[in-house]
């Protein structure tokens, strides 16, 4: 058992950590995301976390004396970079009201050292030290793990990662009491090196493994907009087989067995459904997701169209409808037509209008305009 907390537990944690940093660094580089910047600032931080469990194996010791102050500020500091930068990686921006929440995070944080500097009676006891930095570390990498819910696949290997950041956020709450519980620490150190672990696996799933870019010279630009037809066979007629171009994003809720061998390699297929969910095939990229994950198939398709897909083609709007109603399916249209737009590129929407009331039939008219010939041959 020595062997396992003294050298094992340190090594996991050890390159577990390094393995997030190297990961969230790649993913700055590649998307050139201002919150993924602050993240790689986090991970860095808690790679060289302060802790002797894992400085002592490598022969680093710590002044006494100044080691409390110290892993406090880094508790603060890695919290603000967590929630700032998972603010950034959800909304793509952060707002006065976010300046206002980090000037009182910082007041809020001197006044909190400042206390456990002095010799004031009651920050002499560890775990009122550690209870409120602690809890802001904690409830931010929870939150950052939140965040990566909405863009990674159900039932999937990058699922890891936001479920290995929630528990590793949930166990560092405890971490004021449990720490200093002798029978409890190792068991904490483990599960912490194992809930890290679960993080890094998912990451390197989700950093160097995401949806396939389209090949720029295999997609012909689209015609920008946003379009409504009545049936498939309308589709067939004006467009063609849109399954089998290549850059399309597909929403369906048709058998996709029997049509995976219309849909082009490089087409992405999220197949609607309740049956089942992740993976169904790698090649054509095809995944099951359930009808009433909408937040989590937004930022799916907003991701494909960063990689260069250019048509979203979606024909199970009524299934939608049914699972979440009018209002959010609307919703859930509407944000994928800006992405699209904003990609320059055209949205698809294959709808029957009879099973629709007149409010509805002029909301979806409004926002998706019929397809013209004239349009297609400019």
């Amino acid at each position: 058992m020595s062997t396992l907390y003294d050298f094992i537990i340190p090594l996991i944690n050890f390159i577990s950590r390094w393995t997030l940093l190297v990961a969230s660094v790649y993913q700055a580089k590649k998307t050139r995301e201002k919150g993924w910047v602050l993240l790689s600032a986090a991970f860095l931080i808690d790679a060289l976390d302060m802790e002797s469990y894992i400085m002592n194996p490598l022969g680093i010791k710590f002044n006494e004396e100044a080691y409390s102050v110290a892993s406090v500020v880094s508790y603060f500091i890695l919290a603000m970079l967590f929630m700032w930068g998972a603010r950034h990686v959800k909304y793509g921006k952060t707002d006065f009201k976010d300046a206002l929440y980090a000037a009182l995070f910082s007041i809020v944080s001197y006044v909190w050292v400042f206390l456990v500097a002095t010799d004031v009676g009651i920050f002499n006891n560890p775990t009122v030290v550690y209870s409120l930095p602690a809890l802001l570390f904690g409830l931010s990498v929870m939150y950052f793990g939140y965040v990566l819910l909405d863009s990674t696949m159900p039932k999937s290997i990058e699922r890891l990662f936001p479920y290995g950041l929630i528990l590793l956020g949930a166990l560092n709450l405890t971490y004021p009491v449990a720490r200093f519980v002798d029978w409890f620490a190792p068991i904490g150190f483990l599960l912490g090196a194992l809930f890290r672990f679960m993080a890094a696996v998912g990451a390197v799933k989700y950093v160097f493994y995401p949806v396939r870019a389209v090949s720029v010279c295999t997609v012909s630009e689209p015609t920008k907009g946003a379009f409504r037809f009545g049936s498939k066979q309308e589709v067939a007629q004006a467009l063609e087989d849109v399954w089998s171009k290549p850059g399309t994003v597909i929403i369906t809720r048709e058998n996709i067995m029997e049509a995976m061998n219309k849909i082009h390699p490089e087409s992405l297929v999220f197949w609607v459904t309740r049956a089942k969910e992740g993976v169904i095939s790698e090649t054509p990229q095809i995944y099951a997701v359930s009808p009433t994950n909408m937040d989590i198939l937004t930022d799916l398709v907003a991701n494909a169209l960063r990689k260069g897909y250019r048509t979203v083609y979606i024909d199970s709007v009524e299934y939608l409808i049914i699972e979440n109603g009018f209002e959010r399916t609307m919703k859930f249209l509407l944000h994928v037509k800006d992405i699209t737009l904003n990609a320059n590129g055209s949205i698809i929407l294959v709808i029957s209008e009879e099973t629709l009331d007149e409010k509805q039939k002029g909301m979806i008219e409004r926002e998706f305009e019929p397809f013209r010939r004239d349009r297609a041959s400019r």
